[in-house]
């Protein structure tokens, strides 16, 4: 039986509250242990100055097939996930036609099986075609293999389809994603509601389009003892309900991106489309706001939120450019460079959020280096300095607000189930 040996890197594995410098060995497909069996083995990787993590995993990522193969596809996806750093992803639903039943979701695991790269794990949409109007065939989903139920960037407005979707997930112990948005405050709008929407003249998405929606969500999920996430919160309101729910033992948990830990609404001043997100980038007081719920454990996860579009789609007027950017390549460097650096998380905190509060919300037996676990690691460079080169991304798409960046820090190899998917190129 194959073996590699890790050696001498700074293993850090936030599910046994390890961080300390050793080897890890891997037999196969597993990992055997940390410090156990002889330093000699068939293959041995030197990782002296890295950090040795469990696989990363990102809850949401658009790969935009079928329907939108000029975005992206599953190959160049997973491609981008394990230059990214990540073992898994799971796959958003808003694919044409809708990922809302079985043969929808097992098709995910046939294309990911083609490309070879990462792990892919289907969400399930809430309701069919996500049009929000009728529940889909959720038990069908589930047993073809969904790990949570979500209508993708679409909110569920409807609160009685809520009410269901979190009641009938109840029985498969599934969580209900949600994007917290009010459709009707939300509108038209291009940006944050405030100071600099009103300077550019653009139309703009209130906070309480957010907060309404969260508040809504969280009395359900009370009613219901029901399992609900909430998608990329963006405001202080929403921290703090989010907060005293989880105090008064509401099943309610949430993600936040990168670029809402990074970006404020100020950059809207370039007019520049990469900065048109949804849910929108806010004033600093929200980012400040966000990294409290990180410090505190009020949000456990952190996720890309990867949106691909095609140059030509993100190449018009800002009112008529789709919402999203890509974030699968950028956001390990980038939440060093927003969380790590200025000391705001540890790294052991900074990759909980990025392996077991992932793995737990998924239910997937992944993001731990546990004796027999399935050899899913990252190793990350934590000194290497570079520039972010959109040219250079394994995505198709190029639409990122961190072009020309210098950062800190990258994934420097992958494996996943024991094998070297991914090696970075030497800077």
């Amino acid at each position: 039986m194959t073996t590699t040996l890790i050696r001498g890197g700074r293993i850090i594995d936030p599910s046994q509250d390890i961080d300390r410098v050793g080897n890890l060995l891997i037999r196969e497909r597993r990992i055997v242990g940390i410090d156990k069996g002889a330093a000699v083995a068939d293959k041995v990787i030197e990782a002296a100055g890295k950090i040795v993590c469990p696989g990363l995993i990102d809850i949401r990522v658009a790969l935009r097939e079928p329907g939108n193969e000029e975005d992206e596809t599953t190959a160049s996806g997973t491609a981008a996930a394990l230059a990214g750093g990540f073992t898994s992803i799971a796959c958003a639903p808003d694919t044409q036609p809708a990922l809302d039943n079985r043969g929808a979701a097992e098709f995910v695991f046939l294309m990911a099986a083609r490309a070879g790269n990462c792990n892919v794990f289907p969400l399930g949409a809430i309701t069919k075609g996500n049009q929000g109007a009728e529940l889909a065939e959720i038990g069908q989903l589930v047993e073809g293999g969904a790990v949570a139920l979500s209508d993708g960037k679409r909110p569920i407005a409807n609160a009685e389809i809520m009410w269901r979707a979190l009641e009938y997930a109840r029985m498969f112990d599934c969580a209900v994603f949600n994007t917290p948005q009010v459709p009707e405050l939300v509108a038209s709008g291009v940006m944050h509601e405030g100071y600099y929407s009103t300077l550019l003249g653009l139309p703009g998405i209130p906070s309480a389009a957010e907060n309404i929606m969260v508040s809504r969500d969280i009395a359900l999920a009370a009613r219901t003892n029901g399992k609900l996430h909430l998608n990329c919160v963006s405001t202080s309101v929403s921290v703090d309900l989010i907060r005293r729910a989880r105090d008064r033992g509401v099943q309610v948990s949430c993600d936040v991106t990168p670029h809402h830990l990074t970006l404020t609404d100020a950059e809207l001043q370039s007019f520049g489309s990469c900065y048109k997100v949804n849910p929108p980038l806010r004033p600093q007081s929200h980012i400040d706001a966000l990294i409290a719920g990180l410090q505190d454990g009020t949000i456990e996860v952190i996720s890309s939120d990867h949106q691909p579009w095609a140059a030509e789609k993100k190449a018009r007027e800002i009112d008529l450019v789709p919402f999203g950017i890509v974030g699968l390549e950028t956001l390990l460097p980038i939440c060093i460079q927003s969380l790590i650096e200025p000391g705001h998380l540890t790294w052991s905190q900074l990759l909980s959020k990025l392996t077991t509060g992932p793995a737990k919300l998924l239910r997937i037996e992944k993001g731990t280096l546990a004796d027999g676990a399935d050899a899913d690691i990252t190793i990350i460079d934590p000194d290497v300095e570079w520039t972010i080169d959109p040219t250079q991304f394994r995505s198709k798409s190029r639409n990122t607000p961190f072009a020309g960046r210098k950062v800190t820090g990258r994934a420097d190899a992958v494996l996943v189930n024991g094998e070297v998917r991914y090696q970075a190129p030497v800077v």
